[in-house]
């Protein structure tokens, strides 16, 4: 009790600070000490937050759980001796077009070869052109990527692939943006380099990612390209965590493929020389938060002249989306292409992977399938379960005859993307109709029109009946001649 009392006496004794008590003064001493580390927690996380504002997205992007796929690398085949004298002075030189008729040339360091054998560490410093702006693009630094992405973290990738690593950036003017790191795998990323700033570097369209400049510095190969907010194609059709119910309704699906169908368009038709992609698929087809696609990923692009009706070249792509008589043969053009998109249709249809060893033997190839459930007139069958609402008949027998004729096994019996787009165009008339139609109830309409409605429905029947004949008849005829 005695130091109980004692220590009470020594908290009431009043201090020289305007004689105030000295338990009020040690109050008030703790108290300011807890507010001014409040203050400075609260600092602390204003300032975290302003640095990863830019990187937080209202939308959840679905994680895709099956492991990457990577396009095997395959060694450059031996060079043609026309191939040799058309490019042997070439072959230690970069070459960027800026303009028509104007291209800017410098020598290749640092291990960049073509054949992938790498120099000397004193090589590995290489300085490019001393102009910081190319005409159609951006000159950036290796600095300046490096703080966009604090030191190429592996929290800001956002893809990866057999050629390189992804990254969101975020620049010094707090523009987002996204940056390919394309690795040295054998000279392929030298290769991958050039074709896409070839390809794309002036290429302006709604419906492909553009490519806003490059960093060409010691050892680094970089493209940056606009950043598109709301993942990929194959992360909502196919990721986990999107349940029984599909965010990607008929109409945003199909409002995918025709933004998909126009940007092939450019490519093919808007183009001189054309640009055969080469790699259509799922995850190389970008979403914004409108739901509007953009083609992505040119790294295996090929430049086409007018006078070319076909190049030969090493097959590459992915596996299910590749054209049969490119995989056979190596003779690629724009019908390839048309092949990929059509397997990407029946993708979208049916939610399913174009090739999936997890289903029953009878399902593994997704085309084939397809082909034979709409021969067995259960077209309603290929749909996508987790559709929360289900597209007319007529819309889907439609979107079928499209997919259907892209794929035709002979090249030259597919459309055109400028016809598909055309198909697409009207069947997004035929979808307003009909949704004009049921909510208008079964009294209101002309019954002298229904007649009508029935023989076109019939002749969609047997238009795509008419196709799966065709393609089955002319794949037993190959496989005859075999």
């Amino acid at each position: 009790m005695a130091e109980s009392h004692s220590l009470n006496t020594q908290l009431s004794t009043r201090t020289s600070i305007f004689g105030l008590r000295l338990w009020i003064v040690l109050g008030v001493c703790v108290g300011a000490a807890i507010v001014i580390l409040l203050f400075l927690i609260s600092l602390w996380f204003i300032h975290r937050r302003s640095n990863n504002k830019a990187l937080e997205s209202h939308t959840v992007v679905p994680v895709v759980s099956k492991e990457i796929r990577v396009d095997p690398i395959q060694p450059d085949p031996t060079p043609t001796p026309e191939t040799t004298t058309n490019h042997r002075e070439d072959d230690n030189k970069i070459h960027i077009d800026i303009g028509k008729d104007h291209r800017i040339s410098f020598p290749e360091r640092g291990g960049w070869s073509g054949s992938g054998s790498g120099s000397g560490p004193d090589q590995a410093a290489c300085s490019g052109p001393e102009v910081s702006h190319l005409g159609w693009g951006h000159w950036y630094t290796l600095r300046e990527l490096e703080v966009s992405t604090d030191g190429f973290s592996d929290k800001h990738v956002i893809g990866q692939g057999g050629y390189g690593i992804v990254y969101r950036g975020v620049l010094e003017d707090k523009s987002i943006v996204a940056i390919k790191n394309l690795l040295n795998n054998r000279g392929q990323a030298e290769k991958e380099f050039k074709v896409e700033v070839e390809a794309i570097g002036r290429v302006r369209h709604k419906n492909l990612v553009r490519l806003l400049g490059y960093c060409v510095e010691g050892e680094h190969r970089m493209l940056v390209y606009e950043y598109v907010d709301n993942g990929n194609l194959e992360q909502w059709l196919h990721g986990d965590g999107l349940g029984s119910k599909s965010p990607l309704t008929w109409d945003i699906r199909m409002n995918i493929v025709l933004g998909t169908a126009k940007g092939l368009m450019y490519l093919h038709e808007g183009l001189e020389p054309k640009v055969v992609h080469r790699d259509i698929k799922s995850s190389n087809i970008l979403l914004d938060k409108q739901w509007n696609a953009k083609v992505s990923d040119f790294g295996l692009a090929k430049l086409l002249g007018s006078e070319m009706s076909y190049v030969t070249t090493r097959v590459m792509g992915t596996f299910g989306y590749v054209a049969p008589e490119y995989a056979s043969t190596g003779m690629l053009n724009e019908r390839s292409d048309v092949y990929s998109f059509g397997v990407l249709v029946m993708e979208m249809i049916s939610g399913r992977n174009p090739v999936d060893y997890s289903r029953p033997v009878g399902e593994v190839n997704l085309v084939e399938w397809l082909k034979r459930m709409v021969s067995n007139r259960e077209a309603e069958g290929v749909l996508d379960p987790r559709l929360v609402e289900k597209p007319s008949l007529r819309s889907l027998k439609r979107t079928l005859l499209v997919a259907l004729r892209c794929v035709d096994p002979n090249a030259q019996k597919r459309p055109k993307m400028g016809h598909v787009i055309h198909m697409l165009e009207a069947e997004d008339l035929v979808s307003r109709d009909d949704r004009r139609n049921s909510g208008g109830g079964g009294g209101g309409g002309d019954p002298r029109r229904s007649p009508r409605k029935m023989n076109v429905a019939e002749s969609e029947d047997e238009s795509v009946n008419s196709i799966l004949i065709k393609n089955d008849q002319l794949a037993s005829d190959k496989e005859e001649s075999q």
